[in-house]
C-alpha cells in the first residue's frame, strides 16, 4: 500500500465518524481530485507526490461541506457539471426521473420534441435530455441569480434555451406547444427544516429546498404551468419526496384536465416522482 492509500484509509474512518453517508467513496474522490488522477489510479501516486492539501479537503468534508462544493463538480448521468455555493447539487435519485422522461419522449411519435425544464438549477436535467434525445428542443428556466451563475457555465455551448424567471409564469410563448414538462422543484415542508441532512440544509439554497407548510406549494404552481404549456397528450414529470408518494398525483386530477396520473419508484423502490398526461379535450 502506498502512502496515499494509507491516508485514504485514515480519512475514510474520520469521515465515517463524522456521519458522512459514503465515507470511502468521498475519501477516494477527494484524493483523486487533489492529486489530479482518477479514483482507480490512486495506487499509482508516488509517496513523494502526496499532497498535504488532501487533509484540508478531508477536514471540509468532515464538517459536512458537500463533496461537490469541495471539488467544484457533480456527475449526473453522462454529464460532469460545475457546481458550488448558490446552486442545488443534483442528486443520484433524480437520474431515474430523467431516465423515465427520456424513455417517454423517445416513445412519442414526434420528430423534434419540445421539452421544458422548470426550476433547472445547475441545468442537469435539461442538459441530460438535450444530450440523450438529440433532436429535442430543450428550454429551461431558473429564478435565482446565484444559481444562474452556475447554470450559464454548464449550458454554455449547448442547445438548451436558458431563461431567468418564475416557473409559475414562464414560457408564455410556448403555450400549448410542449411535449414534456419536467421539474425537480423544492418540495421539503418548512416544518422539517431540522431533519434535513447538513449538506443540504446548510449549503443548498433554501429556495431550492423548501416550499410551504406541506412542501407542495410550488408543485401546485407547476401543475398549472404544465397544463398551460403542454399540448393535448403531452406529459408532465415532477420529482417529490419519498414521503409524498400518493399526494402529488392527486394534484393532477381529471377535473383539472389530466389523465393517467401516477407515482413511480426510484431504484430503491421508494415513491420518487409523479407523472400525468394532459387530457385531450
Amino acid at each position: 500500500m502506498n502512502l496515499l492509500l494509507a491516508e485514504v484509509a485514515q480519512a475514510t474512518q474520520r469521515l465515517a465518524d463524522a456521519g458522512v453517508p459514503s465515507p470511502r467513496f468521498d475519501a477516494e474522490e477527494l484524493a483523486a481530485f487533489v492529486h489530479g488522477v482518477k479514483r482507480g489510479e490512486l495506487h499509482l501516486v508516488k509517496d513523494g507526490d502526496f499532497d498535504a492539501r488532501y487533509w484540508e479537503a478531508v477536514a471540509r468534508r468532515e464538517a459536512r461541506e458537500p463533496l461537490q462544493h469541495i471539488t467544484g463538480r457533480a456527475f449526473f448521468r453522462y454529464l460532469e457539471l460545475q457546481v458550488g455555493p448558490g446552486v442545488f447539487v443534483p442528486r443520484p435519485e433524480t437520474e431515474s426521473v430523467v431516465g423515465w422522461a427520456i424513455d417517454a419522449v423517445r416513445a412519442m411519435d414526434v420528430v423534434e420534441p419540445v421539452i421544458v425544464d422548470l426550476c433547472t438549477g445547475s441545468g442537469a436535467i435539461a442538459l441530460a435530455l438535450a444530450q440523450e434525445v438529440p433532436r429535442s428542443r430543450v428550454h429551461a428556466v431558473e429564478l435565482s441569480d446565484e444559481a444562474l451563475v452556475w447554470t450559464r457555465k454548464n449550458v454554455e455551448g449547448s442547445r438548451v434555451d436558458l431563461r431567468q424567471g418564475d416557473a409559475r409564469d414562464a414560457f408564455g410563448d410556448l403555450d400549448g406547444q410542449v411535449d414534456l414538462v419536467i421539474s425537480n422543484p423544492p418540495y421539503i415542508p418548512l416544518t422539517e427544516w431540522e431533519y434535513v441532512v447538513p449538506e443540504a440544509r446548510d449549503y443548498d439554497p433554501g429556495l431550492a429546498l423548501f416550499s410551504g407548510e406541506d412542501g407542495l406549494d410550488l408543485i401546485r404552481g407547476i401543475e398549472r404551468t404544465a397544463h398551460r404549456l403542454l399540448r393535448p397528450g403531452g406529459l408532465v414529470v415532477v420529482e417529490h419526496a419519498d414521503t409524498q408518494g400518493g399526494q402529488v398525483p392527486w394534484i393532477f386530477t381529471e377535473e383539472r384536465g389530466w389523465a393517467d396520473a401516477a407515482d413511480h419508484p426510484d431504484l430503491n423502490g421508494r415513491p420518487r416522482f409523479a407523472t400525468a398526461r394532459r387530457a385531450t379535450p
